[in-house]
């Protein structure tokens, strides 16, 4: 049996023949890197698209969204860890072809057009193409929340069909290792995408993990030589998963956001009330 090395994100997983990786999504079948969760989803449902959040992007509508399972990450406060942390085995999910899921879009009343969301996106990339594809001649939009975990050349894959993104920037590079994941990565594909669709960035603020106001300002100066433009969103932690710190004072989240509008002209906060 051959093994093979995933190539969708930093990780690399070393994948044996009909293993899948930390993601739970990518699978070596048959000695190639296939997408396992592509259609299977475990969630379906109209959102208000600030919910995503966008709140500079069709503010008012409403967008279909989706979710299947598994992440590239491994956050213990994760508000989606019932499917996120799962695999095809632990959680309920329904088979949607690209081209089913696309006539749901299509029939959808006063909905914008699809987004993907609640797992990690990203690492399904290959589907939500195939989706994008069929939605776009009519006018749909494509919209991806996404943790900004991936290797360059998924991006320059998908990119073309995606409308807009909120991404998360959780914290500095020891935040990022404790969450399985790499600062400078999310960095590359803040950078890259910016200019390339409408782009929005959320940070959670979790006490005694990255909420120094100082940390706050270097983010939204390193966002504003990009754009002074890009929106962010300072958010409100609350206990979940396995993470028991107690929720972050309003005040620390206030701060956060004045910090933060000394560089960018639009900070939102979230979660406040």
């Amino acid at each position: 049996m051959s093994e093979i090395i995933c190539d969708i994100c930093f990780h690399h997983c070393h994948l044996k023949e009909g293993k899948t990786g930390l993601c739970r999504a990518r699978m070596n079948l048959d000695g190639n890197n296939v997408c396992a969760n592509a259609g299977r989803l475990t969630s379906l449902a109209l959102d208000p698209i600030e919910k995503k959040p966008l709140a500079r992007y069709y503010p008012g509508s409403y967008i279909l969204s989706a979710g299947s399972y598994g992440c590239n990450l491994s956050c213990g406060f994760c508000q989606n860890h019932t499917i996120s942390m799962t695999d095809e085995r632990s959680v309920r999910w329904q088979y949607f072809s690209a081209e089913e899921l696309a006539e749901i879009i299509l029939r959808a009343e006063n909905s914008l057009g699809i987004a993907f969301t609640y797992n990690e996106p990203l690492i399904s990339y290959e589907y939500i193409m195939d989706v994008s594809k069929r939605i776009r001649p009519y006018g749909e939009k494509t919209v991806l929340v996404s943790n900004g975990t991936c290797e360059r050349h998924v991006l320059e894959k998908i990119m073309p069909y995606v409308d807009a993104m909120n991404i998360d920037l959780k914290g500095n590079d020891v935040f990022y290792r404790e969450l399985g994941g790499d600062y400078q990565t999310v960095k590359n594909t803040i950078a890259y995408v910016y200019d390339k669709c409408h782009l929005e960035v959320t940070t959670l603020v979790v006490p005694g993990k990255n909420d120094n106001p100082g940390w706050m300002e270097q983010e939204a100066e390193w966002l504003a030589s990009l754009d002074e433009n890009i929106v962010l969103h300072v958010s409100r932690y609350f206990p979940r998963f396995h993470y028991t710190i107690p929720a972050t004072e309003k005040e620390t989240v206030l701060n956060m956001q004045k910090a933060a509008q000394k560089y960018l002209k639009y900070v939102y906060t979230g979660n406040l009330w």
